[in-house]
């Protein structure tokens, strides 16, 4: 894979780790320690923590709220869902992404602590995202949000779960949603395309790392029928889903999954705007976000999302 990784993603690949996911107590309690010492602050953005009432039966779900400190009112709203393979992660981590989503797309975020896996299987996490969802909209005027331009955001796992809870909210005739932001989302536990059997770098997601992801959270789901809610990639019908923008490395295991996914939402008559980075692996822009590819995905994407949330 390394001959094939863009030039300015060489040198950060080469000092990376293997990715253990054997430990994951440890490697939850050493990630969180890392990102809890180097959290972003932003002048003019401010950091609420919140927790908003679960699904029924289900305990109450921690959120942070991310707003302009002179905020508007009807301003657009974006529900974030963080990624981590569905084992691992936290709204922290995403923080500087956040404060970006504000400043640039001029918005308000609500990141979702979601419970996770293999403690939490399917489908704990993503009624954790539909009840933030709910309260995001029943309480979009105290926030200053105009309800009627609520996007749902995330990448990988987090793509994932953004691309269910699309076609959740659809079926339950939820709260409407006016753009998803699927990025490089993990949507298929089949692992059976190209793409998914090419990548087996152990420093970056690979076949391993999302075969156990997979195996983690759907617990025993996995046996017999998977859910669409689980695996989007198995919807059968994509039709009535908010209009999408999504991208991925050509050296990402998702890279084949997400293109099928864009392909049939475009035949379903769903406006879809794609992005396919050359050169890049899973996660590139966040691990590396100084490279100039990195930089370029990441405005590409905060300017769909403006686009999308403007009147």
């Amino acid at each position: 894979m390394e001959n094939r990784v863009d030039d300015n993603l060489k040198s950060a690949l080469s000092a990376m780790p293997s990715l253990n996911l054997d430990n994951l107590e440890q490697l939850r309690k050493s990630s969180s320690e890392l990102i809890l010492s180097t959290l972003p602050v932003h002048d003019s953005v401010s950091v609420l923590e919140h927790w908003v009432p679960g699904s029924e039966g289900a305990p109450d779900v921690r959120v942070r709220i991310y707003r302009p400190i002179k905020a508007c009112t009807d301003m657009p709203g974006v529900l974030w869902i963080h990624g981590g393979g569905f084992m691992l992660g936290s709204p922290e981590m995403n923080e500087g992404l956040c404060q970006r989503f504000v400043t640039q797309a001029n918005c308000i975020v609500v990141s979702v602590d979601y419970r996770l896996a293999p403690e939490n299987p399917f489908p704990a996490p993503l009624e954790d995202c539909y009840a933030a969802l709910k309260w995001f909209h029943a309480h979009a005027d105290d926030l200053g949000v105009d309800a009627s331009r609520l996007a749902i955001a995330g990448a990988s796992a987090g793509g994932g779960l953004t691309a269910a809870l699309a076609l959740l909210a659809r079926d339950r005739q939820g709260p409407p949603i006016k753009f998803q932001m699927p990025l490089y989302p993990m949507i298929d536990d089949r692992n059976i395309t190209p793409s998914s059997h090419e990548i087996t770098d152990a420093r970056v997601w690979n076949r391993e790392s999302n075969l156990k992801g997979w195996a983690a959270y759907l617990g025993t789901n996995r046996e017999g029928d998977v859910s669409q809610y689980a695996a989007p990639s198995r919807a059968t019908d994509l039709s009535n889903l908010p209009p999408a923008y999504t991208c991925v490395g050509d050296l990402d295991p998702f890279r084949d999954e997400t293109i099928d996914y864009v392909a049939r939402l475009a035949r379903a008559g769903v406006s879809c705007e794609f992005h396919l980075y050359p050169g890049c692996f899973h996660g590139f822009e966040s691990m590396v976000p100084q490279a100039e590819v990195s930089r370029r995905a990441i405005s590409e994407y905060v300017q769909a999302l403006q686009r999308a949330l403007e009147r």
